[in-house]
């Protein structure tokens, strides 16, 4: 039997990194970034493989250092510029590499409020949400973007339906007219070829558009409400192409009290964790 080595690449995930920036004279408000960082590089790496030969392996641990070494000089706007750094910086590192790809996520954090003003030096954490971007580049083109929020937790108690749907012999779910519709959905687009977006500012518009399709769509399904959510981000962002969307579906369902001799008038539900449906789509502009 032979065998041969097929496509493969390596990296570092995990890479935490927290990152505060203080004015000169350290007493007006601190910044504070929080991410994760995953690195991949790929390229003629056969040796490493077959022979042995680490000769054209950067190490993984360099790939976190040389993330930590960038963040004070690079990481003093978007997450996407960030990344466009590190990746230039990681193909000049490692000659052997013909791509390499790292993925980011911002933590959200939030300044405390104390006695009704913002705290300089105090935050908050802002749950599951994060910002999200993926930057890609070969050793023979620039970098590419995909940009994203992820963990967008959201729940609306009327105005959602699902009826209609295929049965068979096992399909045992109720029709509905009206029932709790909630997610944590993911978002993530990309942009026209020759646009040089603000990545922050078309993450805050796609953001918006996102909330206020899902809040005001009269909703079929929540397939019906993801082609509506895409078709907002579309419309509000020129310089986005495509977005992918990934919305669960987090089941809330009424409680019987008919056992204990009471009537669940639409009030008290259980939100189970699992299992669940989830919906992925692609709206793209035309």
């Amino acid at each position: 039997m032979t065998a041969h080595l097929g496509p493969n690449r390596y990296g570092k995930d995990g890479i935490r990194l927290v990152l505060v920036s203080r004015p000169e004279e350290d007493e007006g408000p601190h910044t504070l970034r929080d991410l994760t960082v995953d690195v991949r590089l790929e390229g003629a790496f056969e040796a490493v493989h077959t022979e042995g030969d680490n000769s054209s392996v950067l190490p993984t641990d360099t790939m976190r250092s040389t993330v930590y070494a960038l963040a004070q000089h690079h990481l003093t706007g978007s997450i996407e510029a960030f990344g466009v750094a590190l990746t230039e910086r990681f193909l000049s590192a490692s000659p052997a590499a013909t791509a390499a790809e790292v993925t980011l996520r911002e933590h959200s954090w939030g300044r405390a409020q104390v006695g009704g003003a913002p705290h300089p030096h105090a935050f908050v954490g802002g749950g599951a949400e994060c910002a999200t971007a993926v930057v890609t580049r070969t050793s023979t083109s620039g970098p590419g973007v995909r940009s994203g929020i992820s963990g967008l937790t959201l729940l609306r108690t009327r105005g959602s339906a699902f009826s209609g749907f295929l049965r068979d012999e096992f399909t045992v779910l109720v029709e509905t007219e009206d029932r709790i519709m909630a997610t944590e959905a993911s978002a993530d687009w990309t942009y026209g070829e020759h646009n040089q977006p603000s990545y922050d500012d078309v993450r805050a518009a796609a953001r918006a558009a996102l909330i206020d399709a899902f809040s005001t769509h009269s909703s079929a399904s929540v397939q019906h409400t993801l082609y509506a959510m895409g078709g907002a981000v579309i419309g509000a962002c020129p310089d986005v192409d495509a977005v992918r969307l990934r919305m669960p579906n987090k089941h809330h369902i009424p409680v019987d009290l008919a056992a204990i001799g009471l009537t669940n008038d639409r009030a008290v539900f259980v939100a189970t964790d699992r299992p669940f449906g989830v919906i992925e789509g692609e709206v793209r502009r035309d």
